[in-house]
């Protein structure tokens, strides 16, 4: 009987399409900046960063997030990893090193068994083991859809620190991961899902950002972050705003999921895509078509999202071909310019 019980039925959004558009966000978080002044806090959630900062005082800090989200597939062992890899992945994106993790499980009991949450929990404990980091511990209450992440700290070497909004003008953008899951993700709940195309998604889903580490040591990444719920364009944007730039977007270098039109041409995509484009929307030129629904398309445990200094492509190319991502970033999908009257010129 639980081998027939798919986890999306029970849940509205689905990964990081569940997020609190970032147009409410902005209202929830306003005047929320902490009124101390805590010298030791690197980066807090004044600049939408993957993760919190706290200097620890002997030139290495503290990496601490936390990431969590209702079922993107009905499977409950590939629930588990998808949500580990992309709440470890925020310290990836940060350059740094994960050390530990905690659960964070919400569960109906009524209508999904006990063991089908086992199942998450091993998932996650695959994914930590993986990592090489324990999952110590965590916290469990019921709830009416279920919930899965991890909260995760991180350490690393404060001059290896990576953040969002520290992009220079001229510097190359790169991308690490094909978009499209969260289209992929909204097929599977339509029923008109291509199993390989499944098997695809959850295979980039579970694929880590590891890579982050070692992007850490190069000077010449300027900035980093790494593409989730607000789709390439909202973080884009964050990258863009933060830095006080705009970035040109080559839309036929972006990387998507190999056939994937098959379903854009269905206007087959998850709600959270429309909550997107209407948050930023004033701040994009350049759309068309269909490119809208790719550009917004809510990702979950996406890929990195790097802003790198021209003269350093050599050495980052390196280490592409270290982890075997040469072939998706043998070209960068745009560029940060000067400051103009727009976020993101797709062009």
């Amino acid at each position: 009987m639980q081998n027939q019980i798919k986890l999306t039925q029970f849940s509205k959004g689905s990964g990081c399409g569940c997020k609190i558009p970032s147009s409410q966000l902005d209202i929830i978080l306003k005047d929320n900046e902490a009124r101390i002044d805590f010298k030791n806090l690197l980066v807090g959630n004044n600049s939408r960063d993957d993760a919190a900062v706290y200097d620890l005082g002997d030139g290495t800090a503290l990496i601490s997030t936390t990431d969590f989200f209702t079922p993107i597939v009905d499977d409950a062992f590939d629930f588990g990893r998808i949500a580990s890899v992309n709440a470890i992945n925020d310290i990836y994106a940060m350059g740094g090193k994960p050390v530990l993790a905690i659960a964070i499980l919400g569960w109906n009991t009524e209508k999904l068994s006990s063991e089908l949450a086992q199942q998450v929990i091993m998932g996650s404990r695959a994914i930590c083991e993986e990592a090489g980091i324990p999952l110590a511990g965590g916290h469990s209450i019921e709830t009416t859809e279920p919930i899965f992440g991890l909260a995760v700290n991180g350490i690393i070497h404060i001059n290896n620190l990576k953040k969002n909004n520290t992009a220079q003008n001229g510097d190359l953008l790169f991308l690490t991961k094909p978009l499209g899951v969260g289209i992929i993700s909204a097929a599977l709940k339509r029923g008109i899902v291509k199993d390989e195309d499944y098997k695809t998604a959850i295979d980039l889903m579970c694929t880590s950002n590891k890579a982050g580490v070692e992007l850490g040591k190069l000077k010449g990444v300027s900035a980093m972050t790494d593409v989730t719920g607000f789709g390439l364009l909202g973080h884009l944007i964050e990258m863009a705003d933060g830095s006080n730039l705009s970035a040109k977007l080559n839309y036929e270098s972006v990387p998507l999921i190999n056939g994937i039109e098959f379903y854009t041409q269905q206007f087959c995509f998850p709600d959270a895509v429309y909550r997107n484009w209407n948050s930023y929307e004033k701040k994009v030129k350049g759309i068309e078509g269909t490119s809208f629904i790719t550009l917004c398309d809510p990702q979950t445990s996406g890929g990195l999202l790097i802003a790198l200094n021209p003269d350093s492509v050599n050495e980052f190319n390196k280490v592409m071909n270290d982890f075997g991502l040469e072939a998706i970033t043998n070209k960068p999908i745009g560029s940060f310019i000067a400051r103009e009257d727009y976020s993101i010129k797709v062009e």
